[in-house]
């Protein structure tokens, strides 16, 4: 290689040197000189330490975080099946709470047709009867009927008060104006009761 080609390489190394990292520029020149490479800062020990405790303390702070977001999605999923269980247990609530006007009606209508059982007409009430407080038992209701029990405020409501005599002792029902009604074993209609008073 001449004198001036070699010039010309140094040239063309010394300005591709600004655009290209040092020793990459392809010239193969000899003289193409390397950028000397910065040596990274060696930490010390206690420096070290300092941040092992800061990531530690943050990986604390991760986990705790995490922990009370499983929580959370666990306690709401639990509520989620418990509203769900509820609706299915008592999504009939308020269609079974309209239809018990129309079980006493029919309750009315047999016991004022009690002294013509042949009469079709009463038989057909009879059988709707029947198979209307079936559907009702199926969809999970009860009667209330306390006749001769223990007053309970819980599923009985009085509405009069009568004297004790020897068969029912005070605090027991005595007469039954309206059958109450249970769904799942919630009171869904109290029943209207007079109660014996001693």
């Amino acid at each position: 290689m001449t004198e001036q080609e070699e010039k010309k390489t140094q040239e063309a190394c010394a300005a591709e040197k600004e655009e290209t990292p040092a020793g990459e520029c392809g010239c193969n020149a000899e003289t193409c000189a390397e950028e000397p490479k910065e040596e990274k800062k060696a930490l010390s020990v206690e420096e070290l330490q300092t941040a092992l405790q800061l990531a530690e303390a943050k990986v604390l702070e991760h986990y705790d975080l995490y922990v009370r977001a499983m929580a959370e999605l666990e306690n709401t999923r639990r509520r989620s099946n418990e509203e769900v269980q509820k609706a299915r247990k008592y999504g009939i609530e308020k269609f079974a709470e309209n239809l018990l006007p129309v079980v006493d009606s029919l309750e009315k209508a047999l016991e004022l047709t009690k002294e013509d059982e042949q009469n079709p007409l009463r038989e057909g009430m009879a059988a709707t009867y029947r198979q209307l407080t079936h559907a009702l038992e199926v969809s999970g209701m009860k009667e209330i009927n306390p006749k001769g029990e223990v007053f309970d405020p819980h599923h009985h409501q009085a509405i009069a008060m009568v004297p004790a005599t020897e068969e029912i002792k005070a605090g027991c029902v005595v007469e039954v104006f309206q059958r109450g009604w249970l769904i799942n074993e919630r009171v869904l209609r109290p029943a209207m009761v007079s109660v014996a008073q001693g």
